[in-house]
Parts: structure tokens; sequence; C-alpha cells
């Protein structure tokens, strides 16, 4: 049988120093977390934590028992890979060296890499060549570091199904280059699940999985949208494919968050069960 573990998103668990936040993870009854390193100050500043500070986080989640996935890298949507200024894109290459650092010293072995050019300026038919040249000098230190970088499909049109990804993946030839697929994008941009989890098979390093609307592509309630999990679960079984899938979720600090985040595990424990996989428990 098929196995995979299941870790959830930061931002479905309340805000917490990290003593207390970590132990929320097991509650909900997840083997693992992946953190955001976003557009917001706060944890944009994560990439400048101090050695102590590093050495803290990892301690309190080895103390809970809970591994740290993967860092999800996506401040780029701020600081763009593709822009078409130079000095961006110097400061998307540096992001990429810090979060790179991060996740060494965190022991993460995945950071996840957005799919988006050069989000917050004009389409530029040369974004995409610019995006790749900079995720290209960043990977021979991600190899030195031991940290693969894994594409996500994001909503918009940028990278927006697997097969983008990978187009990406095989352009940059690189073994530290990776997919990092995002069900739940599939179906929010119109996507067939089996036609795009097909595309990246052999190079999906994890998964996320989300419920969605067209056009709504966050806080949708699992069950409620139109994501397909059980065209998506099948067609990972028929690939045999083994791994983390992280349920991506937003509760906003939401006092029963914890409730909400166990609800959902049992709607996706489901889906897995009915395609043939087991769940391998904390």
């Amino acid at each position: 049988m098929n196995t995979v573990r299941l870790g959830i998103y930061e931002k479905a668990l309340v805000s917490a120093p990290w003593p207390e936040f970590f132990p929320q993870v097991r509650e909900a009854g997840f083997s693992f977390v992946d953190l955001s390193i976003d557009e917001t100050p706060e944890r944009a500043a994560r990439l400048d934590w101090s050695p102590e500070e590093r050495l803290r986080v990892r301690e309190a989640a080895r103390d809970a028992g809970v591994q740290i996935g993967a860092l999800c890298l996506s401040l780029h949507r701020r600081i763009m890979p593709g822009s078409a200024d130079p000095e961006v894109r110097r400061q998307a290459l540096e992001v990429y060296r810090k979060g790179i650092d991060l996740a060494a010293d965190l022991g993460v072995s995945v950071v996840q890499v957005a799919g988006y050019y050069a989000h917050y300026e004009a389409d530029d038919p040369a974004a995409r060549e610019r995006y790749i040249d900079t995720l290209k000098a960043a990977l021979p230190y991600a190899a030195c570091q031991g940290v693969v970088l894994a594409i996500e499909n994001v909503d918009g049109h940028d990278i927006a199904s697997i097969p983008d990804a990978m187009a990406v993946v095989r352009e940059c030839d690189s073994p530290w280059l990776q997919c990092y697929p995002d069900v739940g994008n599939i179906a929010e941009h119109g996507g067939e699940a089996t036609e795009e989890l097909a595309a990246g098979e052999g190079r999906m390093v994890a998964l996320h999985v989300k419920d969605v609307l067209p056009g709504e592509p966050r806080r949708i309630p699992f069950g409620q949208g139109v994501a397909d999990f059980d065209t998506a679960f099948t067609e990972l079984a028929r690939q045999r494919w083994q791994g983390r899938i992280m349920l991506e979720m937003w509760n906003d600090d939401a006092p029963d968050s914890i409730a909400t985040c166990v609800s959902a595990r049992h709607f996706i424990e489901q889906k897995l069960a009915a395609a043939g996989y087991a769940v391998e428990s904390i």
C-alpha cells in the first residue's frame, strides 16, 4: 500500500511563540508543518534570523515532535525574480540564497518556489526568461547546501499548471529543481487533475492540497469547492507516488483553528483511503 504523511500550513494554526505553536501541529494530528516566508515584514524578517533564533525554532519543533516540512518562499511575489529592474532581480536572488540558508539551518530539505514571474509589474513576455535566469543562478547554491528548490503552480497566469512548472524544470536541468504541485490550483485555473499530475510524474517532491472555487484560490472549506481530490489521488496511486501532503489553509488565528484542521484532515484521509493510501501516523 502506498503511504503518505500529512502536514499543515503554518497559517492554518494560531500564531504563538514557537514552543506553544508547534504542539498545535501534533494536537491537530499532523506530522509536519510548512512555514511561510511571505510578503509581510514579520515573516520576511525570518530570512535574517540570528543563529540563536534559528536554533530556538529548530529545538522547539524537535521538542514538540514535529518536522518542519518545507519553507514556502512566497516573498518572491513582491521581490520578483522576473522583474524588469536588475536591482529587484538581484534582491530576488538574495532571497533565494537566504531562504536556502534558513532551510539548511532549520534542517529543512525543500524550499517551495512560487511560480510568479513579476507579479506586480505589467505583463512582459521577457519576464519568464528573466525569472528562469534568476532561478538558475540560485541552483548551484542550493546544490552546495543540499536543499531542493521545488516550483509551485500558482494562481494567476505565470506558472499556472504543472506542465508550466515542468517546462521550467526541464529548461533549468538540475536535480536540485523539482516540482511541488498544488492540487487546488489545478482546479482553480480549470485544469484536469489526471493530465496535470501525470505531467509531473517522477519530479514531485511533495504536494499541497486545498479546496478552491473559480477565481477564489483561498479560504474555501474542504468539500465546498471544485478541487477534484478523488481523481488527483487516483492518479498519484497509479504513479505509486509516496511522500508528504500538506493541507493549505488560512484560519486567520480563529480560536477553533485546531478543530477546523482536524475536520479537514479527516476529509483528506477519507479521500486518500478511497484511493488506496495509508496515512503514516505521527
